[in-house]
């Protein structure tokens, strides 16, 4: 892989690798662009994977190699604190709720010792917490070089040492958040960057729908809402009935949000005609009607007060983009787009292009300016990109055809350390009883285990069934379920519950575990799979994708929703085996892999796991963990 990462960073063009647990892809691709001398992006898919680069990799790799190599660790404004809004924070009445004086306080304190001002410092900062959106900025928000705490900004301060540095490291997010950093600074920097690497690349097509497209959210309302009150009664008070403005848009954006029905959280509505699919078309229209006109109201007021402050300028932009996204919602989609409404506590409207290919294809093609230059390299690797030689199900959708594409295994021996069981005593996966009857089937298994169990399901119904039954039929074990804490909580209390001397634990977990989940070690020995991971139909991106493929004389089963499933379930899969000495056996519980025609592809899909036949040789490899266990320091019953 490195030898391939070196040949195309001197010849220039695309390079995707496939790279299996083990092959140690992020020294494969550090070595030869460090090496090369070359200036070199990074791009990432969560900030914990850009902070392990930057702080352990990184590092490591410079000193091992005796380069004096300057990186960069740059995230979205977001991540940053923003001294402006925290002064103002300071200032607004609303701050006063017990919980968010107490956390602005602790914010405070570490303000006046961070360097960076990287949030992601300050311990004990819950990802979630409602006091982020109080010390951060947003691009819709930023004030720029206009700010009078520009000198002292972190977020500007971050892109100057990277606009010096030899390797900056970013993720996805912040990749696409505006047409390859157009808006984020980053545009500067990218034409002197010769060497690009995407991490986690598999991450990219959902990234890229979501950043490339047009949003409109409630809580988008209700931040500028919140920010029109605290700016105008604090610098124009008596000019304008700042108080009634809040009133107005807050209760749009809860008329928004209620015009969309009672869903469960992160329902993607359709929106193929004028209004959403089961929303009340009087109320939304109404809605978006009454949107425009209260940020008509708010141009107005803001443009007499323009002169006395950057704040109200950068409100008047906000509230008159916040308006023309209010007028876009209210007509028909783009044919080439899709659009559809994200239904949690807030509603979130989307509409974004279903190809990404010409975006990706653009970024191929020198600017004028640089025609003289060498080609530019592009590196996207992952564990997990396919399930054919040409690796189609991230290559095509990308317009990366002519890509030079290299598939290279695990190198551990899979044969030995895992098996593969798919029991057959349960209910069929379309039985409404599946997941009940998948609990009491885990539960003795998870005890004999001490938990060291992961159980990854494919729906938030089956999440709560199955956490409901673990804890009731095994109290003696830890049973953790994603949405009781935060991911990086979870994956903590579920190593050390599963440590010697610790009761046991078992993490009931949906898909935001399938994938970045690495428990080494004995401390996770088992994964469970509920059901097959084929892609919801109903979901807005999936039926585009099949009325796509239809149109186009192809089979949406076969090219779309089997593809999608083998990726997932290859993904769910990789969190069993993370290092060479680790054992364990999955589990799927769904025995369409054995029984249907597409489970040999699907089987094709996953590692080169032993299989094993009958509940018996389950039990046999299940004691032999158990013995494992025991014989390294841990107690098993």
């Amino acid at each position: 892989m490195a030898l391939a990462v070196a040949d195309t960073v001197e010849q220039g063009g695309a390079l995707v690798v496939e790279a299996g647990t083990g092959v140690g892809k992020t020294y494969a691709y550090l070595v030869p662009a460090l090496l090369s001398g070359e200036r070199v992006l990074v791009s990432t898919a969560t900030k914990a994977l850009q902070d392990q680069l930057f702080n352990r990799d990184l590092p490591r790799l410079a000193q091992a190699l005796g380069l004096p190599v300057r990186s960069a660790l740059l995230k979205g404004r977001s991540s940053y604190l923003c001294l402006h809004r925290l002064e103002q924070s300071r200032q607004d009445s609303a701050a006063c709720d017990a919980s968010v004086a107490q956390a602005l306080a602790r914010v405070e304190t570490w303000a006046q010792a961070t360097r960076s001002g990287d949030l992601a410092e300050l311990p004990g900062l819950d990802e979630r917490s409602a006091i982020l959106p109080w010390v951060s900025s947003t691009r819709d928000n930023c004030l720029g070089g206009h700010c009078p705490q520009f000198r002292r900004c972190h977020v500007f301060q971050a892109r100057r040492e990277a606009m010096a540095a030899d390797v900056v490291v970013v993720n996805h997010h912040l990749f696409f958040a505006d047409q390859a950093l157009r808006e984020t600074g980053m545009a500067e920097l990218l034409p002197e960057v010769r060497v690009v690497v995407f991490d986690e690349a598999h991450q990219i097509k959902e990234t890229g729908v979501q950043f490339l497209g047009q949003s409109l959210g409630s809580a988008q309302v209700m931040d500028l809402a919140r920010d029109l009150r605290g700016a105008g009664l604090q610098r124009a008070r008596g000019m304008a009935d700042w108080q009634g403005l809040h009133h107005d848009l807050e209760q749009l954006a809860r008329r928004l949000r209620l015009a969309c029905g009672v869903h469960p959280v992160g329902t993607r509505l359709t929106w193929t005609d004028a209004a959403p699919q089961g929303a009340d078309a009087a109320e939304w229209f109404d809605a978006l009607e009454g949107l425009d006109k209260v940020c008509a109201q708010a141009c107005e007021s803001l443009a007499a007060v323009q002169e006395m402050a950057p704040d109200f300028v950068r409100l008047h932009e906000r509230t008159q983009a916040l308006r023309e996204l209010a007028q876009r919602f209210a007509t028909p989609g783009l044919a080439e787009g899709v659009r559809w409404v994200e239904v949690g506590l807030q509603a979130r409207l989307v509409e974004a292009p279903l190809d990404l290919a010409p975006v990706v294809q653009g970024w191929m093609q020198p600017h004028a300016a640089e025609q003289a230059l060498p080609p530019r390299a592009w590196i996207f690797t992952s564990a997990t990109l396919g399930t054919d030689d040409a690796l189609s199900w991230f290559t095509e959708p990308l317009g990366l055809a002519q890509a030079r594409i290299l598939r290279l295994p695990s190198p551990f021996d899979l044969q030995r350390q895992a098996a593969l069981y798919v029991p057959r005593s349960l209910p069929p996966p379309t039985d409404a009883a599946h997941s009940a009857a998948l609990g009491a089937w885990v539960a003795p298994v998870a005890a004999r285990l001490q938990g060291r169990t992961l159980v990854l399901t494919t729906s938030l119904r089956a999440l709560r069934v199955l956490g409901d039954v673990l804890r009731a039929r095994v109290p003696e074990l830890q049973v953790l379920v994603q949405g009781e804490g935060t991911r990086h909580g979870l994956m903590e209390r579920f190593r050390q519950g599963s440590s010697l001397g610790a009761p046991g634990c078992v993490l009931v977990a949906s898909v935001s575990f399938w994938e970045g989940v690495d428990v080494p070690g004995d401390a996770l020995q088992l994964v469970v799979i509920d059901k097959l991971p084929f892609p919801v139909p109903t979901d807005p991106l999936v039926q585009a994708h099949a009325q796509r493929l239809q149109q186009a004389g192809r089979s949406p089963f076969r090219d779309h929703a089997l593809p999608e499933a083998a990726v997932a379930l290859k993904q769910g899969a990789g969190r069993l085996i993370r290092h060479e000495t680790d054992e364990g056996i999955l589990v799927v519980a769904d025995t369409r892999l054995l029984d249907r025609g597409y489970g040999k592809r699907l089987l094709a899909a996953l590692p080169p796991l032993r299989k094993l036949g009958s509940e018996e040789e389950f039990h046999e490899a299940l004691q032999a963990l158990v013995t494992r266990a025991s014989t390294t320091g841990r107690s098993c019953p």
